[in-house]
């Protein structure tokens, strides 16, 4: 009986790092829509904002959704929030599902001192939220 415990322990002591993800390891995954990763609860979250803004005209702010695995999620009934904090100030743009993401606009400049916080609610109720810099060197 001890030993079986001993070895349920062991799996699941090596098995976490799998479902763990820190930011630091996320940032050395290639996105695979160019943006960046974050983890939140059994979610990654991909920020993809315009490389090219230069806050004279909106730009797309757009979220895509996928498990551990990268593996795409649908977003239909979801819908999210996106607070960009900027040196230049802060702005709240409201997401809706758009085809496989959740999409918005804003006024908004690429700057790598930029900060942009994510609350996602899916169709279920359960909410998420997720911290980014998208524009800050990797």
């Amino acid at each position: 009986m001890k030993l079986n415990t001993l070895i349920l322990a062991a799996a699941a002591l090596l098995a976490t790092p799998a479902f763990a993800h820190d930011d630091a390891t996320l940032d050395a995954m290639t996105a695979p829509h160019g943006g960046q990763l974050r983890m939140s609860g059994a979610y990654h979250l991909e920020l993809v904002l315009a490389k090219d803004a230069r806050g004279d005209a909106p730009a797309p702010v757009r979220v895509y959704l996928s498990d551990h695995g990268g593996k795409p999620l649908p977003v239909a009934g979801a819908s999210a929030s996106a607070l960009l904090l900027s040196p230049a100030g802060k702005q709240s743009v409201v997401l809706a599902a758009a085809g496989d993401r959740l999409e918005g606009k804003a006024r908004y400049a690429a700057d790598p001192g930029m900060k942009v916080v994510v609350t996602l609610k899916l169709a279920d109720g359960q909410s998420e939220t997720a911290r980014f810099e998208p524009f800050r060197a990797r």
